[in-house]
């Protein structure tokens, strides 16, 4: 049996559907398209009910395999790898589609040294090469500074973990059709060997721009760390999270939590606002999806302008204090 469809992963938390599922669905959806195959995804937890499941038919996905166990409801890589391993040798998929979050970042790995397979971490872009048919896959390398697209066309499956937030869910449509396969779980795959004890979040640090629905980013041209109150006035006016850019986080005026970009975050709010960011590459594939972009730079030719739905050219210094004061005064009157 040759290999064949594009898979995707479907991660959940107490049996429901987490968004980077629908996040890989755009991205599976148009490589199964252009490869004219079936895209599927699987889920492997518990308590993950059809309904459930069925949301993934409604988003793009041909089929949906799903497996329930109490055993699997702890995410465990040494068990999630055998039964991704055992997936892979029965219905042998030609691509498959993770999350670059913990989870897929731990198992896919795993899995791919097990296969044999290729496998791609942390990818912003992913395509197919007409030629070949081989799954091109876009991710930056040396700090971020370049893009490499690299690929594997010698080994199956050619597998990807994917940032989370770097493209939009795909859109349910209610009514589409597709299959739900039920698994049953072989009490042979579970590993035995590790348990899960506890589990801890991290402590101190919580910043969190990924969720934001509105941004508000610093970079170089603030000149110096004290001139950041200026973006987080901004920011709380508007009710949102502040960004920045490498160069201000490397330059110790905010902390990496902040980053946005190849090397940070990559973010896709409602509004980002780019205040004394040039815009270099790895920063604008770490934002450029947002839905609205508005810039202010005093050089006409940054290459921030070319994402940005609104550019203001001038002199941040004159003009950010000005907004800020008349978004205050715009607050307050609907307070009144």
């Amino acid at each position: 049996m040759s290999y064949n469809g594009v898979w995707t992963m479907a991660e959940t938390n107490d049996g429901k559907l987490r968004t980077v599922a629908f996040e890989l669905l755009t991205r599976g959806r148009k490589l199964a398209d252009k490869l004219d195959v079936d895209l599927s995804s699987f889920i492997i937890g518990n308590n993950v009910s059809k309904e459930e499941a069925n949301k993934l038919i409604e988003a793009g996905a041909d089929k949906v395999y799903l497996m329930n166990d109490p055993r699997l409801e702890d995410f465990i890589v040494e068990n999630y790898s055998n039964v991704m391993v055992s997936l892979v040798e029965e219905y042998k998929p030609e691509i498959i589609l993770g999350a670059a979050t913990t989870q897929g970042r731990t198992v896919l790995p795993h899995v791919a040294i097990r296969v044999n397979a290729g496998l791609t971490a942390d990818c912003t872009e992913l395509d197919i090469e007409e030629e070949s048919g081989n799954l091109l896959q876009t991710r930056p390398a040396i700090g971020g500074n370049i893009l490499a697209t690299i690929h594997t066309p010698k080994h199956r499956p050619q597998m990807a973990t994917v940032r989370p937030k770097s493209t939009s869910p795909a859109e349910r449509v209610s009514g589409r059709e597709g299959e739900i396969i039920e698994l049953d779980f072989d009490p042979e795959l579970l590993d035995g060997r590790a348990k899960r004890v506890d589990f801890r979040t991290t402590e101190g640090e919580d910043v969190n721009i990924v969720d934001a629905d509105t941004i508000v980013a610093g970079g170089k041209g603030l000149k110096k760390s004290d001139n950041f109150e200026m973006i987080w006035k901004m920011a709380d006016i508007l009710g949102g999270a502040v960004g920045a850019s490498r160069d201000a986080v490397e330059m110790d005026w905010i902390s990496y939590p902040h980053q946005v970009g190849l090397s940070g975050k990559t973010v896709t709010p409602h509004l980002y606002i780019a205040i004394g960011i040039s815009g270099a590459i790895q920063h604008l594939a770490g934002m450029k999806t947002a839905d609205h972009i508005i810039a202010i730079n005093e050089d006409p030719d940054a290459d921030i302008f070319k994402v940005s739905d609104i550019g203001i050219v001038g002199n941040l210094f004159d003009l950010v204090p000005m907004i800020n004061e008349r978004l205050q005064e715009e607050v307050e009157k609907v307070e009144v």
